[in-house]
């Protein structure tokens, strides 16, 4: 009896060493993974809404800091950042806002089924030229407990999340290292061809 009770001890133990070990070789493999986007945070576009300055810029603020946590990006820059400049792998993020009902803290307090504030936003990743590389439309709401300006966290939130599940294209204007790169492979490929005339 003692020696089945160390045997299967023994094996849990074997096993919560392997996923540790399983999900530290799956962390690793990702961040590795080739090179990474950097984006650039527009300013909120209200559309047709009108919708309050403080839920602007905390929709903007909230985004900032969401992406920054998603590691899914190399830089995260706010709108009119210099540094964005000269950065060539830069993707711009641009929202617009769709719909917005303000709700009610005191109606959410009193009862669970009104009072809810609710925004849906179109949101969009650029690149410097234009070309649209993902678009969504995404929804942030407070329906239950909560202050209305909780529904900007959710809807900034929604957006890293989706962002984060989306598969980005790989950048195509590398920075200058990668471009030389590029070069290299263009002339092999230049050095075949006339090998084969």
């Amino acid at each position: 009896m003692k020696t089945s009770k160390g045997i299967s001890l023994f094996g849990f133990a074997a096993v919560i060493m392997m996923m540790g070990i399983a999900a530290k070789c799956s962390t690793t493999t990702d961040s590795s993974s080739g090179p990474q986007w950097s984006v650039q945070v527009d300013k909120v576009d209200p559309g047709d809404v009108n919708l309050a300055a403080s839920f602007q810029i905390a929709i903007y603020e909230n985004l900032v800091d969401e992406l920054g946590k998603t590691k899914r990006f190399k830089q995260v820059f706010r709108d009119g950042d210099r540094n964005a400049s000269a950065v060539s792998d830069l993707l711009i993020l641009k929202r617009t806002v769709q719909k917005y009902a303000p709700g009610s803290e005191t109606q959410r307090a009193v009862t669970t089924f009104s009072g809810a504030t609710k925004l849906t936003v179109r949101s969009q990743l650029v690149t410097r030229d234009g070309q649209v590389i993902l678009e969504r439309t995404v929804d942030g709401n407070v329906r239950f407990m909560g202050g209305n300006l909780r529904a900007t966290h959710n809807l900034a939130r929604n957006v890293a999340k989706g962002i984060t599940q989306s598969s980005l294209q790989v950048p195509s204007q590398s920075v200058p290292a990668q471009s030389g790169q590029r070069s290299g492979a263009s002339t092999k490929l230049v050095r075949s061809q006339s090998g084969a005339s």
